[in-house]
């Protein structure tokens, strides 16, 4: 079982496991922000940042704006449901047969299936928006962990934390706008209200239904926008869950950055191989700049292989002095140009050719080299 979702907790008679999104990160010690792969996990897992309030609110919404489009379509289909029915009644063999499940439904689809359509698109559109496209069996996986929980800190997190506080006044500013849209939109038509006994049926039925219309309409509207506060307060929630403590941070670092202390003593490896194949050839080139304590930069240029003079080794300090001393007994010529070697150090890496700005200057290096050595092959500068 995964640690990074899994506390031991213990005490002077029991042990048990239990799943830390029950409870705060800084209860656990869990204060460091959840690294990439551990978002990556949780998501694989199917634990992700969600609320239902949002596909709620679009069925809702979607199914309300359907409904005020095929009113007349859903009213005229319902009369001919009616009209048919009552027909049928008349006929002895109505009930005895199919005919009367068949007649149900032709119009239970007619009538239902736009809504079960739409409703379908609008829940399914509600989870994407949230989480994208993801399938996963874990959530849906029996895990027994979860029937044993510490009741004390679960009853805390479920009646006394910021997340039940927070689900509490949803639940209460739901009452409230529905009935406050319901008061306005009464408030609004009482008179009309009032006066209904004196409407014909029809009428009196088509008004109601048109204000219970509008109150619904509304309040889905507002429900929407409840539902995406609410997305915003579960991502948060869903993070702080997800919290990690700084124990957690290093040995993931470990496990897919590899331990600090083996990647360091690579990378001295790795630097004494580079150094050992540097030295090995100072012996090739052309003339070795010097700083001359400092630095130690060792050029070659050969023209029908090389457009530039090029940097074969360098090395400061300790390497340095090794390469002047290999280069000496190379009979390799050594020059002392501050300037240059440091240049060169700091600007050009081992097997790249020198930048143009430094042509000149190690162009009369060169020079100079092949003049003192008349034995050297002859070389184009």
């Amino acid at each position: 079982m995964s640690d990074a979702y899994m506390l031991i907790v213990e005490d002077d008679s029991f042990l048990l496991d239990m799943h830390l999104q029950w409870f705060a990160a800084e209860d656990e010690g869990r204060t460091e922000e959840p690294t990439e792969h551990k978002i990556r996990k949780a998501r694989e897992e199917g634990k992700v940042a969600k609320t239902p309030e949002l596909p709620s609110a679009l069925v809702m919404l979607f199914s309300l704006i359907l409904l005020g489009v095929l009113s007349q379509y859903v009213l005229s289909t319902a009369v001919s449901m009616f009209t048919s029915f009552f027909y049928q009644l008349s006929t002895p063999d109505f009930f005895s047969g199919r005919k009367a499940f068949s007649l149900f439904i032709q119009y239970f689809l007619r009538l239902s299936l736009p809504f079960l359509i739409i409703a379908f698109i609008a829940a399914f559109a509600g989870n994407v928006i949230q989480v994208g496209f993801l399938f996963t069996t874990k959530p849906i996986t029996p895990d027994f962990q979860r029937i044993v929980p510490n009741f004390v800190r679960f009853f805390k997190k479920a009646f006394f934390s910021g997340e039940a506080l927070f689900n509490l006044g949803k639940t209460f500013l739901k009452v409230f706008v529905i009935g406050f849209i319901a008061f306005l939109n009464i408030s609004a038509e009482i008179k009309r209200i009032l006066s209904l006994s004196k409407m014909p049926i029809l009428e009196s039925m088509s008004f109601i239904s048109f204000i219970i219309f509008r109150i619904l309409l509304e309040s889905s509207i507002v429900f929407l926008v409840i539902s995406v506060v609410d997305y915003i307060f579960q991502r948060r929630q869903h993070l702080e869950s997800l919290k990690m403590s700084k124990e957690e941070v290093k040995e993931e670092r470990k496990m897919y950055e590899g331990d600090p202390l083996v990647k360091s003593r690579l990378r001295q490896r790795m630097r004494e191989l580079l150094s050992q194949n540097m030295i090995r050839k100072v012996p090739e080139a052309d003339v070795v700049i010097t700083n001359p304590t400092h630095y130690a930069v060792a050029i070659e240029y050969e023209k029908s292989r090389m457009h530039a003079p090029t940097v074969i080794a360098k090395g400061a300090d300790e390497l340095a002095l090794r390469m002047r001393r290999i280069a000496k007994d190379a009979d390799v010529p050594v020059v002392e140009h501050k300037p240059l070697a440091r240049a060169l150090y700091a600007d050009v890496d081992v097997g790249d050719t020198i930048p143009e700005q430094y042509y000149s200057v190690v162009a009369t290096v060169l020079a100079r080299v092949y003049a003192m050595d008349s034995s050297k092959k002859q070389k184009a500068i």
